[in-house]
């Protein structure tokens, strides 16, 4: 796993980097104090995971936050605060979670088993047989499936699929993969929706999905429980 580290300040960096090293031996962690080097390293190489500090002096962790938009993947995003007043503004971006400086013994070690755990799912894909032949597809590209009549098309960010297969077949088949129900004929990928709206969900790519009167309390449920874990 590779890990990206960036605080201004150096002792709490160097906290976050000895407890990393006791709960994930073996990974490659790079230390970074200013955010304009560390978007030039996500651009040259990539990274797995971010630990990131919300308020710093230049590029804030907000603005960081925004950048990594434009890029073709991003990493897990947790942000280490001391400044709780300023979760809520982090929401939109979606972070993975949230470790605060005064408690970080304590919540650093499950916020990287989690992004162990989220990590290893992103690498699993989604097999099946369509026109086109056999299809394995990362599940992390995967936004949506839609139902139509007896068959299934699914949408990545790049393209679609059409193959014969039932919604609650690949529903089965993907619980606890972080897809939803969210109307008889759409099950989404929720790290994808951008914004949980009344009646309708809206996607990365600007896609806006409808939410099922019968679906809409368990959705909601799902997603708030998916984006503040």
């Amino acid at each position: 796993m590779r890990i990206y580290i960036c605080d201004d300040e150096m002792q709490i960096v160097k906290g976050i980097v000895r407890k990393t090293r006791e709960c994930v031996p073996g990974s490659s962690i790079t230390e970074f104090f200013h955010a304009e080097t560390l978007l030039e390293g996500i651009q040259a190489e990539g990274v797995d995971v971010l630990l990131l500090d919300i308020d710093m002096p230049g590029l804030s962790g907000l603005e960081v936050a925004e950048a990594l938009k434009t890029l073709p993947y991003s990493p897990l995003l947790v942000f280490v605060t001391s400044h709780d007043e300023l979760v809520y503004d982090s929401l939109q971006f979606h972070p993975f979670g949230f470790v605060r400086k005064s408690h970080l013994d304590k919540e650093l070690p499950k916020i990287l088993k989690d992004c162990e755990r989220e990590l290893v799912g992103k690498r699993a894909v989604y097999h099946f047989k369509s026109g086109e032949g056999e299809v394995y597809l990362p599940l992390s590209e995967i936004m949506y499936f839609e139902s139509e009549a007896n068959y299934l098309v699914v949408f990545t960010r790049k393209e679609s699929y059409r193959f014969r297969e039932t919604l609650s077949a690949v529903e089965k088949e993907l619980a606890g993969q972080g897809f939803v129900r969210v109307h008889k004929g759409f099950l989404v990928n929720m790290a994808a929706v951008k914004l949980l709206g009344t009646g309708q969900l809206t996607l990365e790519n600007g896609c806006i999905i409808p939410i099922g009167r019968s679906y809409g309390e368990e959705t909601k449920k799902q997603i708030m429980r998916y984006m503040l874990r």
